[in-house]
């Protein structure tokens, strides 16, 4: 869970995951999660944070089923590939789902 504060705190963030899931087409339900995601494991430093909201969208597209590649996500959040890949499987753990072995 998160800060009602948290939302407050990242409005700089949120703006920019929206914007992504627009230019990706993400659905409501996936932006969501993707928020939540992010909003429940912001790091506090300010470098970490485009990482892990990109792995939270992609974390997010995943559980509802509207899958984007790592690529496409970390391209249009200007973050690596790799920065993507070394975090969402952590966030969906956290969220309770079990991430493929794949």
């Amino acid at each position: 869970m998160y800060r009602a504060r948290d939302r407050v705190e990242n409005e700089e963030w949120l703006a920019r995951m929206d914007r992504a899931a627009d230019s990706l087409e993400l659905g409501t339900e996936a932006r969501s999660v993707a928020v939540d995601l992010f909003l429940s494991h912001v790091p506090d430093a300010e470098r970490s944070k485009p990482a892990v909201a990109a792995a939270s969208i992609y974390a997010g597209s995943l559980i509802v089923g509207e899958e984007r590649s790592q690529s496409r996500v970390a391209t249009t959040m200007e973050v690596s590939r790799l920065a993507v890949q070394t975090r969402w499987k952590e966030l969906l753990r956290d969220a309770g789902f079990q991430p493929p072995e794949w």
